[in-house]
């Protein structure tokens, strides 16, 4: 495992992706928060993480519960954020990451607290950044679990990348650049250029390897015993149609994978991506116990005040919108007329039109079937 984890390490990683260029160059621009006050009071948040390279720290926010949180600025090995779950008998971890050499840190990091044998390792959503680093699973001989239609999202999105001539994938999105009428249009277009970029870079690149034990959302919640510690597997609808989060209720923790996003403006941009399907299910978030821990998808780790930040997100998108949905205002231009509150200018925006352009677009669809 040390092996594939120095083969992929930060400057080799980005010197075989050359045209993840641009995309690094926004990651360094989005450095990971503080610990909150809160959660450096929670007894069940250990203060010094067991184990931080720097692109990702692993630390434990419960008993057997350990997070991994990925500070992109810092590599882009894994990108989003997952953890491991540890019982007696055995021990469930989370995500696939940006890379195998990211999955084998988080292996690495569990060899470091117990030898249990790993029951499965779980992608809560088939994105690139939680899937492309799947590959390193499956030549360790461990289950794959993720939602049924993960694998086919993963082929159908990603497989027609590979091999693909990297001027036809990106030209679009530069033709959007050069043709854009405003500057803001303009600078939405570039955003959008430098996150197709930084996919591109990774899916034309990795060899995709598929998850082998599909789970039926109509079967969850599942409970899942790891050996004196319960897991719950459930599905709820939002970020991707294929959206699983694993709670542990005895403890109070939710591993939400990227139906939270911790302190960032959403990513919309998914086809089975629901505005409302989304706020229903923060809505639910919210009302869980007060002292809940959630570890997002992307951000740091977070309480009840992290779901009432991303409902808030969600809030003023929908009330600018609405506005201009009843001025007339088309959603083409609607999507750029979206004025970033004060309030939340601290939030890093992945790329307009993967986050605040396509969340007004489906409200907008949404508004014109009522």
């Amino acid at each position: 495992m040390k092996e594939i984890y120095e083969r992929f390490s930060r400057r080799r990683f980005i010197a075989q992706t050359s045209c993840f260029g641009a995309f690094y160059a926004l990651a360094k621009l989005i450095p990971l928060p503080v610990l909150a006050e809160e959660l450096q009071r929670d007894s069940r948040v250990a203060q010094t993480p067991i184990v931080d390279k720097g692109f990702a720290s692993v630390r434990k926010v419960g008993n057997g519960l350990y997070a991994t949180i990925s500070d992109p600025s810092k590599g882009l090995q894994t990108v989003c954020n997952g953890g491991f779950l540890v019982g007696k008998d055995s021990a469930l971890l989370l995500e696939g990451f940006t890379t195998p050499g990211g999955a084998a840190f988080q292996m690495d990091a569990l060899r470091m607290v117990s030898q249990a044998p790993v029951k499965a390792a779980l992608d809560t959503h088939y994105h690139f950044d939680h899937s492309m680093g799947n590959s390193f699973y499956g030549a360790n001989g461990v289950p794959l679990w993720a939602h049924a239609a993960a694998a086919k999202r993963i082929v159908e999105s990603y497989g027609p990348m590979q091999g693909a001539d990297k001027d036809a994938v990106l030209g679009p999105y530069q033709k959007r650049v050069k043709d854009a009428k405003s500057d803001a249009e303009r600078a939405h277009a570039q955003s959008d250029l430098n996150a197709v970029t930084g996919l591109f870079a990774v899916a034309s690149t990795t060899v995709l390897a598929l998850p082998n034990h599909p789970i039926d959302p109509s079967k969850l919640p599942m409970s899942i015993d790891l050996g004196g510690l319960t897991a719950v597997l459930e599905s709820y609808p939002g970020h991707s149609g294929t959206d699983i989060v694993t709670k542990v209720p005895e403890q109070n923790v939710v591993y939400a994978g990227d139906l939270l996003f911790s302190g960032w403006y959403p990513v919309c941009v998914d086809e089975k991506a629901t505005v409302s399907g989304w706020r229903e299910t923060l809505r639910k978030f919210a009302a869980l116990e007060k002292d809940t821990i959630f570890v997002p998808g992307h951000g740091q780790i977070c309480g009840q005040e992290g779901i009432a930040a991303l409902r808030e997100v969600f809030d003023d998108i929908a009330e600018q919108a609405e506005k201009m949905y009843k001025a007339g205002v088309p959603a083409e231009e609607a999507q750029h007329r979206y004025v970033v509150p004060d309030k939340l200018k601290n939030f890093p925006i992945y790329s307009w039109g993967f986050t605040i352009g396509p969340a007004i677009t489906k409200l907008y669809a949404e508004w014109q079937t009522k």
